[in-house]
Formats: C-alpha cells, structure tokens, sequence
C-alpha cells in the first residue's frame, strides 16, 4: 500500500476502465469489422413477439411489440481475460462500434421504441445486441373470415446496403424454439399468437448482387367472443321472431305491423354495429354479407305476410276462387302440407249454402202463408187474390204489399251477403294453405342458411 520512503501508493485504474480504453482507443466503427475483406459477417438473429398492439384493416398495418436480437462477430473486439483481472465480457455503447445495418422491409411508421444505448461484447469479439422494438409494418390483411379470421404478416429482416458476400443472415434459436415461444407474449387482448415461423431467402433485383433476407411470419388468430355476442346473437334472436311471427293470424292484421316492427329494429341493429365491421377497400367480410342476407330474408318474410293479408281481406268485389286454385290448394295442397283438418273446407261452403237454402225456405214460407206461392206473383196480382181468412179485409191490401216487398229485399240481402262470406271464406282458406306452403319454404331457406354457415364457420376453426 505505500512506495519507500512512507508515500502512499495510488489504486489501481479498474478493469472495465482500462478495458474499454485498450479496446475503443484505436477502434474505427466507419468499417466492416473484419481483418480480410473477403470474410463475411454473419449475423444471426432472433425475434420473439412480446404483444398485439393494434390491427389497422382499413390502412392495412399491422403494430407489434417485439425483443429483436442479434448477434454477430467483431474481429477487432477481442482480448486476453488474464491481462484484464479474468473479465470476459463488457456493455459498450452502440455508437462506438460497427452495428448491421438490418432493417425490415414492412416498416411503415417510426414507434415509439426505448432506446437501449448499450450492447455486450465477449472476449472472442461476440457481440449481442438487444432491444425492444414497436414495429409498425403494411400487411396484406384478409377480412373475409372476420370475425373468425386469422392473419398471417411477415417481418423482412434484410441489410439495406450490403450484399450477401458481406453481411450473411442466419437464425439465432432452432425454428422449432423460434415457433411456439409464448413466454413473453402478453396473451390477455383480442389477438391470439398461433405461432412464429421462421425462413432464409436470398433476394436480388433484376441482375444486381443477391441480398440475404430472413422472414418471419407472425401467425395471429382473433378472439370472436365479444363479436359473436355483439353481433351474431341479436341477429338470431330477431331471426327467430320472425319465424315466430308466422304463426300470428294472417286475416289479424297484426302480422303485418309486428314483422314492420321487426325490420325496423334490424335496420337500426345495422347501423349500430356498422362501425364495429372492419371497413377496407379490398372486399367485404363475410359477417356483412350475412347481415345483408338477413335483411332480405326479412324483407321477403314481409312481402310474403302482404300477399297473404291482401289475399284474405274480405272485399264485396272480390271474384271467386278459380277451380283450378281449389283443385291445387284446397285438395293436393293440404295433401302434400298434411294439413290435419283439411275436411272442415268442403264442411265450411255446405254450410253456407245450407244457411241460403234455409233462408229462402224460411222467406217461401212466410209468404205462402199470406197466400202467394212466389212473390213476383204476390207483386203482379196485388193483393187481388186474397185468402179466404182475408177476404173481409180488402182496406189491408197496400199494407200486405208493402211487407211483401220488405220480406223479398230482406231474402235477397241475406242471399248476397252470405255469397260474399262464402266468397271471402273460400279465400281466407286459400290463404291459409298458402301461409302454411311459404311458411315451410321460408323455414327450409333459413335452415339451410343456417347450416351453410354452421359448416363454413366448422371449416374455417379446423383450418
């Protein structure tokens, strides 16, 4: 501790100290750090997928937070661990030595990255860079399948200016490691990371030298939960109304309102998830075009509810049923539908007829008892043929003749009104058969929907 003659000695200057000034004090960082031109440098990277940040389907970006490393020999950056108390590794800052210039070709936008300002270097001249970086990148982003969609983007690592003769590329970890490691990725957003693959590819432009270039495909999956409960469910839920809503009276006149009611909620639903569906100028995902399937079907289950009430609605000017639409809906129809009381149609005319056969019977009958077998014999003869019971009240005459009149107007009131009614009821059951046979092709189009993309959606989850 003390040189002869009672001074003290100075300590020593530290290892790191003494190392970083033996190495950086004739270090040039402008150039390639090799002894002969010829050798390549090797760099070997790696890339592990820390989180999801954003997923741009209109600007077509992809935003990632990833630990990027790489890993390359300096020949200059070497020394003897015994001259220097056994140190074999140092941090020196990274701008005081040769770093790659690898960039990724996909980079649109500088993120908000920390600055790491040191790297380390061993004794053999290894040196091992670090960092986390906000990667913004363009991908080819395929909505189609939104929301059960999985995007595949690529990260381009590849040296801007040196050829593959100078700066080679080559991977860190085995592809396996690099493929299935989650043990940094934040997996709580609503982005899922399948997987990371890794490929080398030598890249040259028409006759210019070859670059080397290695690729790593982020596989992610979207999380549909909220996107099937937001969007998917209300959408059945009102499908199902309106299956519900066929089984409403048709001559109530409340089906009509009810399915008016059900369209307009669907046509508010719509413009309410519009800005949750991903908007991009490439195509329209299928989840769209399933909304808009949906709303003509609700369209067509109106048009059909229409038809239907203007078919039943009892007009006095309405024609009868042509036999050919008795023949075709009232028997083969019920046949085919296996309409139970089918019988109660042809019950249902007897009976009207019955009432009119009853009614003039009835007015026959009351005429006959004032003497006159027809009335227009009644009306022609005047009274000048009355009943013996009568015949001493001739001054009663005018007044037989005006009830006579009053009982035939009535008798053919009756008559005309219960042909409208038979009329209108004929109609009313050819509604009905008809409800029945749109009502069962209208199921049969939605069950088939339904189990198209019951298969389309099983595809896709197995892909």
């Amino acid at each position: 501790g003390t040189w002869p003659g009672g001074r003290t000695a100075e300590p020593a200057e530290p290892s790191l100290r003494r190392l970083s000034h033996y190495l950086l004090a004739h270090y040039q960082k402008g150039t390639r750090p090799v002894r002969d031109w010829r050798t390549t440098t090797n760099v070997a990277i790696d890339l592990m997928v820390y989180a999801i940040l954003s997923v741009d389907e209109k600007n077509q970006v992809l935003t990632t937070y990833i630990w990027y490393r790489q890993h390359w020999t300096d020949e200059f950056l070497r020394w003897d661990p015994a001259r220097f108390d056994n140190l074999t590794q140092i941090s020196l800052p990274v701008e005081s030595i040769w770093v790659p210039d690898i960039l990724i070709n996909e980079f649109v936008d500088v993120g908000k990255s920390p600055h790491v300002p040191y790297v380390y270097v061993g004794h053999h001249g290894e040196v091992q860079n670090l960092k986390p970086i906000q990667v913004m990148t363009a991908c080819s982003l395929d909505i189609y399948n939104f929301p059960f969609d999985v995007q595949n983007c690529s990260l381009t690592f590849t040296s801007w200016l040196h050829h593959i003769r100078d700066i080679n590329l080559s991977l860190w970890r085995q592809p396996e490691l690099v493929k299935f490691d989650r043990s940094v990725f934040m997996n709580q957003g609503e982005w899922e990371l399948l997987y990371v693959l890794s490929r080398f590819q030598e890249f040259s432009v028409k006759s210019s030298d070859s670059y080397a270039e290695m690729k790593f495909y982020v596989v992610i999956r979207r999380r549909p939960l909220f996107y099937t409960v937001s969007l998917l469910l209300p959408s059945i839920f009102l499908m199902v109304m309106d299956i519900v809503g066929f089984y409403l009276p048709p001559n109530s006149g409340e089906r009509v309102s009810f399915k008016i009611t059900l369209l307009l909620g669907y046509s508010v639903f719509l413009i309410i998830v519009s800005d949750t569906l991903p908007a991009t100028a490439v195509g329209t995902p299928l989840i769209g075009i399933y909304f808009v399937v949906c709303m003509a079907l609700l369209v067509i289950s109106l048009t059909e509810t229409i038809l239907i009430v203007r078919l039943v609605h009892k007009q006095d000017l309405q024609p009868h049923v042509p036999d050919w639409v008795k023949r075709l809906l009232l028997e083969r129809a019920t046949v085919l539908l296996c309409i139970r009381d089918r019988n109660k149609f042809s019950q249902s005319r007897t009976q009207s007829s019955d009432i009119s056969r009853q009614v003039e019977n009835d007015s026959t009958a009351k005429l006959n008892h004032y003497g006159c077998e027809d009335p227009r014999e009644c009306e022609m003869v005047g009274g000048a043929r009355p009943a013996p019971a009568f015949a001493g009240q001739a001054e009663g005459s005018p007044l037989m003749h005006g009830v006579l009149h009053e009982i035939t107007a009535i008798r053919q009131f009756l008559e005309k009104r219960e042909e409208f009614r038979d009329v209108a009821r004929e109609w009313l059951q050819v509604g009905y058969v008809l409800d029945v046979l749109l009502f069962r092709a209208y199921l049969a189009a939605v069950l088939a929907y339904g189990i198209t993309l019951g298969t389309l959606w099983s595809v896709w989850r197995d892909a």
